[in-house]
């Protein structure tokens, strides 16, 4: 038997257990750093298939890491399970976490004739918060020599180096102003909401000399308590996209000048805040793209390219490919036509195509980290970039 029929085969022996897990996640919908019982239900799981596992990993509540075996060379499989408020599991991360599962268990079958470590990390938060984010600066990546995942797609299965995400910054702006009766003595007054206005006002005019492929986007928190008082105080969110993390820095300091200059012309202060470490744009691996796609192919699923300018939505998933092979491919819910993050897509991600999805998933990256390890020229090639980049977290 080979070693990936052999990873498959164990795959195939925890199918209703990764199905029952995606399905019980769905049921229970936990948001960004509040995942407690979905993380229980994984680690639970992970223990049951062998694997020694670390639950509050990185001094986050929510957060795990699970390891098997001795190898030289380290796969990780980042598990996520937040949901998004109100709308549950409208990005699927249910199905991540199983075929994530599904993947750990199916390399274990193999991993000690293979000479491979695994190492599944369950990184809370990443529709807020930046949980690869945190957990890669708190040394959990440090001895991975190659990090993979796999996300739900609508329709259609997409293992592409094209397939990549756009930068993100976000930040809370907010305006210090003097408050006052706003009938009884207005000139008293410094009116926090009207540098909110303005800033607004120029960022609309920022957008004409802007990228047309770049993103500005926010909402206003607060603006005032009451209309016959001058408020003192007004609050913003904002992020800002781009295609690269080079562009990041510029884009975000023009879109903080109208905030600046919305203070200078109302004569309040401002101050910014970041609400979550900035995601910066995902790097695809070619070479384990590829072999997630041949993958796919032996299980009698077709990967289809990722159309032409479809750069949308953010990961935290992109710092880690910054700094390590990585792929994200996607795993189609065949039928599915909604789009994530709505309510219909939460819907799709507990159907039977989504369970065909994330065990199709499972069984593609087990067999795309097979196919590293049995090739030494490529396989030494990753271990060659894990001992140049040195210490990737904030203790060095």
């Amino acid at each position: 038997m080979s070693h990936t029929t052999a990873a498959w085969t164990a795959v195939d022996a925890w199918q209703d257990r990764l199905i029952a897990l995606s399905h019980s996640l769905h049921a229970e919908p936990e948001t960004a750093f509040q995942e407690h019982a979905s993380a229980a239900k994984l680690a639970t799981l992970l223990e049951q298939a062998g694997f020694a596992v670390e639950r509050e990993a990185c001094e986050l509540p929510t957060a795990l890491i699970a390891t098997y075996g001795a190898g030289d060379l380290t796969v990780g499989i980042c598990a996520e399970y937040d949901a998004l408020p109100e709308i549950g599991h409208a990005c699927g991360h249910n199905m991540i976490c199983a075929a994530a599962a599904g993947a750990a268990i199916g390399l274990r079958e193999v991993a000690d004739e293979l000479g491979i470590r695994i190492k599944l990390i369950g990184t809370p938060a990443e529709e807020e918060g930046g949980g690869k984010v945190l957990m890669l600066d708190r040394g959990a990546f440090d001895d991975v020599t190659v990090a993979m995942m796999a996300h739900p797609a609508p329709g259609f299965d997409v293992a592409d180096t094209a397939m990549t995400t756009q930068t993100v910054s976000r930040f809370h702006a907010t305006f210090h102003g003097r408050a006052s009766h706003a009938a009884a003595a207005p000139t008293v007054g410094i009116n926090a909401a009207d540098a909110a206005v303005v800033a607004q006002v120029a960022i609309g005019q920022l957008r004409q000399q802007t990228d047309g492929r770049f993103r500005i986007a926010g909402i206003v928190v607060d603006g005032g308590q009451r209309t016959n008082i001058i408020p003192e105080r007004a609050s913003l969110e904002y992020e800002v996209r781009t295609l690269t993390a080079e562009q990041l820095p510029g884009l975000k300091e023009r879109v903080q000048n109208c905030f600046h200059g919305a203070a200078l012309a109302t004569g309040t202060a401002v101050e910014f805040r970041p609400t979550q470490p900035d995601y910066l744009d995902l790097r695809q691996d070619p070479y384990l793209t590829a072999a997630y796609g041949d993958a796919l192919s032996k299980l009698g699923r077709e990967s289809q390219p990722m159309p032409a300018g479809v750069t949308g939505g953010s990961t935290d998933m992109g710092n880690i490919s910054q700094v390590m092979p990585s792929i994200h491919p996607g795993m189609g819910i065949n039928g599915a036509t909604a789009m994530p993050h709505t309510r219909d897509f939460t819907d799709a991600t507990a159907s039977p195509a989504a369970d065909e999805a994330l065990i199709a998933g499972a069984k593609a990256l087990a067999g795309a980290a097979i196919a590293l390890a049995g090739d030494a020229e490529q396989r030494a090639a990753v271990q060659k970039l894990q001992a140049g980049r040195g210490t990737l977290s904030s203790n060095k």
